[in-house]
C-alpha cells in the first residue's frame, strides 16, 4: 500500500500557517475509510463495531456545529467512481470541498475543546485522507 495521510506534518502545517489567515479559503478533503473504526482503548464508541463510514459520519454530527458556527459551508460534495489522471493505487470514497470565510476561522475550529473531543472519529475514521487549501476563484466558462 502507498504512503498513507490522517494529520498533516508538522512541515505541512506550518506552510499553511505560514499563509494569509484573513482571506476565504476552500479546502478539498479527499477520504478513504477504514473497513472498521479504529478507535483508542477505553474511548467511548470503542467496541462499538462501527465501520469507518459510521465514525466519520459521527465526526460529522459532533463537529458540524462548531464548523458551521465560524462560517464553514460545504460547496460540494461526491462520490469516488474512477481516478482519470493520478495514481491507480489510491481510490477514495468521498470527497468534499469546505469553504471558510478565512483561514482564521478554520483555525478557530481546530483550536475549540469539543472539535478536539469529535476529531477522534475522523481519526477513528479514516485510512488515508488529502486536506489541500486552495485560494477561491471566480466559476466561469473555460479552463484558463
Amino acid at each position: 500500500m502507498s504512503e498513507t495521510y490522517i494529520d498533516p506534518s508538522p512541515a505541512n502545517f506550518q506552510s499553511f500557517k505560514d499563509l494569509p489567515r484573513d482571506t476565504p479559503i476552500n479546502m478539498l478533503n479527499l477520504l478513504l475509510y477504514r473497513e472498521h473504526a479504529e478507535y483508542p482503548e477505553g474511548h467511548e464508541h470503542a467496541g462499538k463495531g462501527w465501520s469507518g463510514r459510521e465514525a466519520y459520519k459521527e465526526y460529522g454530527r459532533t463537529s458540524g456545529p462548531i464548523f458551521a458556527r465560524v462560517g464553514g459551508k460545504i460547496l460540494w460534495r461526491g462520490r469516488f467512481e474512477t481516478m482519470v489522471t493520478g495514481p491507480e493505487v489510491r481510490e477514495w470514497h468521498n470527497g468534499f470541498i469546505a469553504h471558510y470565510p478565512n483561514a482564521g476561522a478554520f483555525f478557530e475550529m481546530i483550536k475549540d475543546p469539543d472539535y478536539q473531543l469529535a476529531v477522534v472519529n475522523r481519526t477513528a475514521a479514516l485510512i488515508d485522507s488529502r486536506l489541500i487549501r486552495f485560494s477561491p476563484g471566480e466559476a466561469g466558462e473555460g479552463f484558463g
